[in-house]
């Protein structure tokens, strides 16, 4: 539902900013879209969702608190040094074999 909502406002603003119709029939749209958004049933859901962002809001503070202060420590384990138990995957140098990661022209005889 809330895909489609989104559908309809979307198209409804790019017609109103790329149409060429006018004054007119912007206000038409104007007043259509204000009369979706007065609808009952609109501002019921809309009060609902209201609410359950009330409810929701102490948890994903909560949660976007404790990723921050892992993001942070992650970091700060990163800056000192760390551990060195965490592969490093940027690395294209040879592995701890002594060969490359894959097959090279030298390696294959090409």
């Amino acid at each position: 539902m809330k895909g489609k909502i989104s559908l309809l406002v979307g198209g409804a603003v790019g017609y109103v900013l790329g149409a060429r119709a006018g004054r007119e029939r912007y206000e038409q749209i104007r007043s259509q879209a204000q009369g979706l958004w007065n609808n009952p049933k609109v501002q019921e859901k809309a009060g609902q969702a209201q609410d359950l962002a009330r409810q929701q809001a102490p948890l994903l503070k909560d949660k976007a608190a404790g990723a921050a202060s892992g993001a942070a420590s992650a970091a700060k384990d990163k800056v000192s040094g760390g551990s060195d138990s965490e592969p490093d995957i940027h690395s294209d140098t040879l592995s701890d074999t002594g060969t490359a990661p894959y097959p090279t022209s030298a390696s294959t005889g090409i």
